[in-house]
């Protein structure tokens, strides 16, 4: 017989490990708060066009030694295309940056093809609207799970996702990297990865309520999680390998979007055995939860 791993005999030393990560993260997003990014702040974009194809790594450094060290420089479209977008909204900035990179490599030919600038009243939208959306998926969430299995699953899950989305924007926080759509859209991709893996257990668990039927909830779950350990296991792990490769490869533009989704990724596999499985245990969840209740059928008593 398949030997049964008593994932929740270590449900109070996960639950201290979830409070100290959830206060620190918390902490650092009160204290340190989010570094947004030009996509949240307003800022200009210069894009450029070189008769060569570009070389991204030369043309930071060039940016940095002529003082533009906020800069984030990205391919954009064709290799001799680039995007430039840094802090300020002087006019002159397009050009001025253009003259840096020309004086920096006297070899390379370059114009400039458009300078525009994002106004913070943009970025301000952008961070309500993103938020809302995250909300709103949260909230659609929790709807479905209690439609769909019943409400002690939908809090375990919501409860989860919290955390997942904590720790993550936590630790975004404490290192203080650039948060900017990229990393809003990961943050999104969190909530959909936590979910689908909380999902899978809650479903099994609900299943052998009907197939294990003297188990106790706690043995229950440890079957449930036993039995989905390979499925976690092996998607964990290829989600993690796609996004390690995104992180070394990826570039500095995709970097916050690639670490947000690696954090989220260990949270969220996480969560779902010892977060969202420990909220089942604490509102009791028994199989009398899952079973319709029964409608009463009115008698006719006419003669």
């Amino acid at each position: 017989m398949k030997r049964t791993i008593n994932f929740m005999g270590a449900r109070n030393l996960a639950f201290g490990l979830t409070l100290v990560l959830t206060v620190l993260a918390v902490g650092s997003l009160l204290t340190k708060g989010l570094n947004f990014g030009l996509d949240f702040t307003g800022g200009t974009l210069i894009e450029l066009t070189y008769e060569k194809p570009a070389d991204l790594g030369q043309v930071r450094e060039q940016l940095i030694e002529a003082g533009y060290t906020d800069a984030v420089v990205q391919s954009f479209g064709a290799t001799t295309d680039l995007l430039i977008r840094m802090p300020g909204d002087n006019p002159d900035l397009g050009s001025n940056v253009a003259a840096a990179l020309q004086k920096a490599d006297a070899n390379a030919t370059l114009v400039v093809k458009r300078v525009e600038f994002v106004g913070p009243q943009v970025g301000e939208e952008l961070r309500d609207k993103g938020g809302l959306g995250m909300l709103l998926a949260l909230g659609g969430i929790m709807v479905y799970l209690a439609f769909r299995f019943q409400w002690k699953f939908a809090v375990g899950a919501i409860v989860s996702l919290v955390h997942d989305v904590i720790v993550a924007i936590g630790i975004i926080s404490f290192f203080q990297i650039s948060f900017d759509l990229t990393v809003l859209a990961a943050v999104l991709a969190i909530i959909g990865y936590s979910l689908n893996d909380t999902i899978v257990v809650f479903d099994r668990v609900r299943e052998n309520f009907r197939v294990l039927r003297k188990a106790t909830l706690i043995e229950n779950i440890n079957i449930s999680t036993t039995q989905t350990l390979l499925r976690t296991i092996a998607t964990s792990v290829s989600t993690l390998v796609a996004v390690a490769a995104l992180l070394i490869w990826g570039g500095d533009h995709l970097f916050g979007f690639s670490i947000t989704l690696f954090i989220g990724v260990l949270a969220g596999t996480y969560s779902s055995v010892y977060i969202a499985n420990v909220v089942l245990v604490w509102l009791a969840l028994s199989v009398e939860d899952l079973i319709p209740p029964v409608v009463a059928e009115e008698v006719d008593e006419r003669p």
